[in-house]
């Protein structure tokens, strides 16, 4: 049957759309009506379309013709294709001249996933003011400057080499040359000699031998020297004190001596009995009065001008180590861990008894106004007492009012501030060998500071925010700090032979004595007195001023 295709309906008129209309019944009826046969081959390569009488449905249009299978200039014979269609080819023929796909298909590498915020980004390690190319490098961009050797006139490079005094192909800039080592070593061996001087922990060595981080410097020799044979070297004894008459009292031994700065004169005050000695000694407020403990427990009451002893308070089962007096009351501290309080009046002269250390007290101090009392002692414990006890009988005991352990070893260096009374300063011993201050108010400790050897003894500077410090073994220094910043203003070292176990501060307070192992006595000029003060004093007056200092030297 002849095909004759049919003109497109958008080109077709109205009148050959067929005017039956669309329903489902004829829709249905259509599809019922449709019978599809299986094309056969009609000679050729050409096939017939089965006839389709759906009148919605146009008949097939042909099959496209099949394609004879060329290539450029090389025949396809029928041979050829067998060959191809078993995948035999001929060594030497014309399909193995054909390109052979010998290698699989390589995809190219994906492109990286983005960083997270989380991971760091790669950074460039090279310094930008500090080259660090390789020599090849540094050859390449000699090249581009039109310096290298290779591209440019051998005498215009030797011309500029001579001229620049730099070689070619090297950094310009670069690290000098160690110093060549000194011929003489003379000095390198003093330096050697000499390095164990310098030693000494936590100091700070200058030419002079003191120890400064400001400009004030203080002597670093005494200005007096006097012998004390028979001084005992024990830590935990007082055996100095130093009156408001400017009279040192020292302990030798069995024996107890006065020195009057005034005059220069010495006075032996008393002797401790048989087979003891003097443990402690302590001058009363105005200076009239001695007290002195005995090892054996007593409490010696003595008149300085006379030179005579007034009375003697027994009941200690223990050596006396220190002694403090504030007004009538002398307060003595026990080898046992109690402290009695002495009212030199009265005929039964114990009026109370603190107990709150555990170990031998060897220190002890009354404040100025007499409010409160502080001790430290072997049990490495620092006391702070209410001295204002009202009225008192035999047998009435105190509790402490604060209690510090922050001490490591025993406590024997304690002092009252005079320009700010609510400031406590103690210092521990070997194990500890720290100083801290305290406020007495609060019971809060302020400031602390960690010294190169344990602390024997403290004074507070009365003209300056300051204070002084003795040390022992290793250094036997004399420190001076700054308050509140705790700086070492100055130090001297190996001020005794041995180590500084006692001092104590002039009435004038630019004078301190210390005293050691040494059986030494010791006057350093630390501080100045203010000029307002001289003024007043004049040259009569009392202290290491005027006529006074003069017996000194």
């Amino acid at each position: 049957m002849a095909y004759f295709p049919r003109t497109p309906a958008r080109h077709r008129s109205r009148s050959d759309v067929a005017k039956t209309p669309l329903t489902p019944s004829h829709l249905l009826s259509a599809l019922n009506n449709v019978s599809i046969s299986s094309p056969t081959k009609t000679g050729g390569s050409k096939y017939s379309v089965a006839d389709i009488t759906n009148p919605f449905i146009s008949k097939s249009r042909p099959v496209s013709p099949v394609k004879r299978t060329t290539s450029g200039t090389i025949q396809v014979s029928e041979s050829l294709q067998r060959q191809a269609s078993s995948g035999v080819i001929r060594k030497g023929g014309i399909e193995s001249k054909l390109n052979v796909v010998s290698r699989d298909y390589v995809p190219p590498p994906k492109p990286e996933a983005k960083r997270s915020r989380s991971t760091p980004a790669m950074r460039d390690s090279r310094d930008r003011f500090i080259t660090n190319r390789e020599e090849t490098e540094v050859a390449a961009t000699l090249d581009l400057m039109s310096l290298n050797p290779t591209s440019s006139s051998p005498g215009h490079t030797a011309r500029l080499v001579a001229a620049t005094g730099v070689p070619l192909n090297k950094r310009v800039l670069a690290y000098h040359e160690a110093p060549p080592a000194a011929s003489d070593t003379t000095l390198t061996k003093q330096r050697e000699i000499a390095r164990p001087l310098y030693s000494r922990p936590g100091s700070l060595p200058s030419s002079s031998g003191a120890v400064s981080n400001r400009s004030r410097k203080i002597a670093v020799q005494p200005e007096r020297v006097l012998d004390a044979p028979g001084m005992v070297d024990d830590f935990y004894l007082n055996l100095l004190s130093w009156s408001v008459q400017n009279v040192v009292a020292v302990a030798l031994s069995e024996n107890t001596y006065i020195w009057k700065a005034d005059s220069g004169e010495v006075v032996q005050i008393g002797e401790a009995p048989e087979g003891t000695y003097v443990s402690s000694v302590d001058f009363s407020n105005d200076g009239a009065f001695l007290g002195i403990g005995i090892g054996s427990g007593d409490v010696e009451l003595w008149d300085v001008e006379s030179g005579q002893k007034l009375r003697s308070m027994g009941g200690h089962q223990a050596q006396i180590a220190a002694l403090s007096w504030h007004g009538h009351i002398l307060s003595s501290a026990c080898g046992d861990g109690s402290i009695w309080h002495h009212d030199v009046r009265v005929a039964r002269h114990k009026v109370m008894e603190l107990l709150g250390h555990s170990g031998e007290v060897c220190g002890l101090k009354w404040r100025a106004d007499g409010e409160l009392l502080a001790s430290g002692g072997n049990d490495n414990v620092v006391n702070i007492w209410d001295g204002r006890v009202g009225d008192v009988a035999e047998g009435s005991r105190g509790v402490a009012r604060w209690t510090k352990r922050n001490h490591s070893a025993a406590v024997k260096a304690l002092a009252w501030c005079p320009w700010q009374p609510s400031l406590l300063a103690s210092g521990g011993g070997t194990n500890d060998a720290t100083v801290h201050i305290w406020n007495s108010t609060t019971g809060g400790r302020l400031h602390s500071v960690k010294l190169p050897a344990q602390v024997t003894s403290i004074q507070w500077s009365p003209h300056k925010k300051e204070f002084l410090t003795t040390h022992g073994y290793p250094t036997n220094a004399i420190m001076v700090h700054a308050y509140p910043s705790l700086d070492r203003v100055a130090e001297i070292r190996d001020a005794h032979d041995s180590r500084v176990l006692f001092s104590c501060i002039s009435p004038g307070g630019d004078m301190v004595c210390t005293g050691a192992g040494d059986e030494n006595l010791k006057f350093w000029r630390i501080w100045e007195i203010p000029r307002q003060k001289k003024k007043k004093e004049g040259p009569e007056g009392r202290g290491l001023t005027g006529s006074g200092i003069l017996s000194l030297r």
